[in-house]
């Protein structure tokens, strides 16, 4: 259980706790005057990078008063299910989840079948059809969360599209000068990539491809870039450029031929669409048994999760986590490692403490002076971070070159100031 307060933040040595939320117009003042400008200075690091888990699809479904995707456990249908649900919870409880969620069913449920397979028991074949009816009910979960989200976000009086674009210009309208941001996510969902689309902002991965993307086991550090007019032989880097990688994989991931990962299934697909996979459990790459550490070692994910520890575990790195729970010890351990680089910072934001997770995170890696907090609902809900505490959109040189020739004529009043702080927020 937390012990601390329904809200708290800490921002440098500034910290703050409250049983209620904030709702006095000079307290919230004064508390954007605290923790915006400490955003905006941590978010110019050399290396920037974030971290999405399960919170943020929750957060922008509910700005339109929707649920999405339940990670609670489900009912198992075989023989040893009582066994597959007791290991789920040692499991849980092992890696200080607390409760299992079905990601540790099918963790448990997963190793079963390896083990009836190797035994040659019959019941082998009963549990391959269970898992593959439960991985397609997911997937199937999934689509209908996506198709709730894109009506929303089609629905011009939902405040949902304003505050989902509003975060991620927080953070994607990093100037090009600068190295490239990274979003890593431990989602199955395609939210993000459908907010790009919605963007216009170019995602790089792993994967090559227009019609049908193939996953790709090198990375050559591909990047955009463009001729200005009137110059000849020196490009330069397009804006509105980030990096992404699904650490735990994504719901259009589909392996063929046992060598060949594509995306061919649209947003929001119905289940009937041609591209759903008929056989769940061999082609569907969602692996909802991140608990443990194996998956990491197998094609696509030690390509995943190297390409996460080369983006944090380095000088003058910024990561900043939002809705991410650390109940995944995989990924929690390359996130300490970063933490032992005097000059990297970690920013957490959740809506709440997860569940005591948090604060044992930070109990066990003691870095109180490189980790900043925005907990609780007022601070860590979605509509409030981005209304009242993200540094706003970076890229406006004009507002820039405005408030640097006031200042140069000796104006130095608070709301210039202001302005020329947002603009060169992450310029």
């Amino acid at each position: 259980m937390s012990k601390w307060k329904a809200h708290k933040y800490r921002v440098g040595p500034d910290q703050k706790e409250y049983a209620e939320a904030p709702a006095d117009e000079k307290l919230l003042k004064e508390l954007r005057g605290a923790v915006e400008p400490w955003l905006t200075a941590v978010f110019q690091s050399e290396h920037l990078s974030v971290l999405l888990g399960s919170g943020f699809s929750a957060g922008i479904a509910g700005c339109g008063g929707k649920k999405f995707l339940s990670m609670s456990t489900i009912e198992l249908d075989a023989a040893f299910k009582d066994q597959v649900n007791a290991d789920a919870a040692r499991s849980a409880k092992a890696s200080g989840r607390g409760a299992p969620n079905v990601e540790d069913q099918l963790s448990s449920a997963l190793r079963l079948l390896d083990g009836l397979r190797i035994a040659g028991d019959p019941k082998a074949d009963a549990w391959g059809k269970s898992l593959d009816k439960i991985l397609a009910g997911f997937a199937t979960e999934v689509l209908k969360s996506e198709a709730e989200v894109a009506k929303i976000l089609n629905d011009p009086s939902s405040k949902a599209y304003s505050v989902l674009m509003g975060f991620l210009m927080s953070f994607a309208s990093r100037a090009a000068s600068r190295e490239r941001l990274n979003i890593f996510t431990t989602n199955y969902d395609r939210l993000l990539e459908h907010a790009f689309d919605l963007l216009g902002v170019r995602a790089i991965d792993r994967f090559v491809g227009s019609l049908v993307p193939e996953f790709r086991s090198s990375r050559q550090n591909i990047d955009y870039h463009y001729n200005p007019p009137g110059v000849r032989g020196e490009p330069r880097y397009l804006e509105g450029v980030v990096r992404l990688a699904k650490l735990h994989g994504s719901i259009d991931w589909q392996l063929r031929d046992r060598r060949l990962i594509r995306r061919p299934l649209p947003f929001g697909a119905p289940t009937s669409h041609s591209e759903f996979p008929t056989a769940a459990l061999t082609e569907c790459m969602i692996y909802p048994n991140a608990a443990k550490d194996y998956e990491t070692l197998f094609f696509p994910y030690a390509e995943l999760f190297r390409d996460f520890a080369a983006a944090i575990c380095q000088p003058n790195s910024t990561l900043v986590t939002y809705g991410y729970g650390f109940g995944d010890d995989h990924v929690n351990r390359v996130i300490r490692d970063m933490l032992t680089i005097p000059s990297t910072h970690l920013v957490i934001i959740s809506f709440d403490s997860a569940g005591g997770r948090i604060e044992a995170f930070l109990d066990g890696v003691q870095r109180e002076a490189q980790v900043s907090l925005l907990i609780g609902s007022h601070f860590g809900g979605i509509e409030s971070l981005v209304n009242n505490y993200l540094p706003k959109s970076a890229i406006d040189q004009v507002t820039f070159r405005k408030a640097l020739l006031l200042e140069r004529r000796g104006d130095r009043s608070p709301v210039v100031r202001k302005e020329g702080d947002d603009a060169g927020a992450q310029a």
